[in-house]
C-alpha cells in the first residue's frame, strides 16, 4: 500500500480528502509514564508542589488534541467534537496509564489527535514532577482503536 502523504515524485503533501464521505470517526490512543515510587506517591497523595498533576495533565491532553494540526505538518484541521483524557494511577508501573478518546464527524480520522492528546498528557506529568524525578520514562504511545471512514475499524491486539 503506498504512503498517502507523498506524491508521485516523492514530495510530502497534504492528502486531498475532498472526495471522501463525511462519517463519524473515533480514535483511542494510550501512553504511560513510569516513575520512581516516591514520585508516584507524591502524585497519588496530592503533594506535588505544582498542584493537581493529573487534572492539569488531563487539560493539557485535551488542548494537545485541539492543537494537533499546528504541530503535525500534514494533519488536517478537524472539527473535533469530543476529547476525553483519562489518567489512571498504576502502582505496578509505578506510574500513570493514559487513555485519550477523540471523536469527529469528518472526512479524515482522528488518530493523530488521540496520539497527541495521550503524549501531551504524559509530557505534562513529566513537566510537573521533573524537579523530583528526571528519570521518568514515557512509553507505550499507540493507537488502541480507530473506527469510521473507508478503512473501517482497527483494534490493537
Amino acid at each position: 500500500m503506498p504512503l498517502t502523504h507523498f506524491d508521485a515524485q516523492g514530495q510530502a503533501h497534504m492528502v486531498d480528502v475532498s472526495d471522501k464521505a463525511v462519517t463519524d470517526r473515533v480514535a483511542v490512543a494510550a501512553a504511560h509514564i513510569k516513575m520512581a515510587r516516591a514520585t508516584y506517591d507524591l502524585i497519588s497523595e496530592g503533594r506535588a508542589k505544582k498542584g493537581d498533576v493529573l487534572g492539569v495533565a488531563r487539560l493539557a491532553g485535551i488542548m494537545g488534541a485541539k492543537k494537533t494540526p499546528d504541530l503535525i505538518p500534514l494533519c488536517h484541521p478537524l472539527p473535533v467534537t469530543k476529547v476525553a483524557v483519562e489518567l489512571t494511577l498504576d502502582p505496578d508501573l509505578p506510574g500513570v496509564q493514559i487513555e485519550a478518546i477523540v471523536k469527529t464527524s469528518g472526512q479524515t480520522g482522528v488518530e493523530m489527535e488521540a496520539l497527541t492528546a495521550a503524549s501531551t498528557a504524559a509530557l505534562t506529568v513529566y513537566d510537573m514532577t521533573k524537579a523530583v524525578d528526571k528519570a521518568m520514562e514515557i512509553g507505550g504511545i499507540r493507537v488502541l482503536l480507530k473506527d469510521g471512514g473507508k478503512s473501517g475499524r482497527y483494534e490493537a491486539k
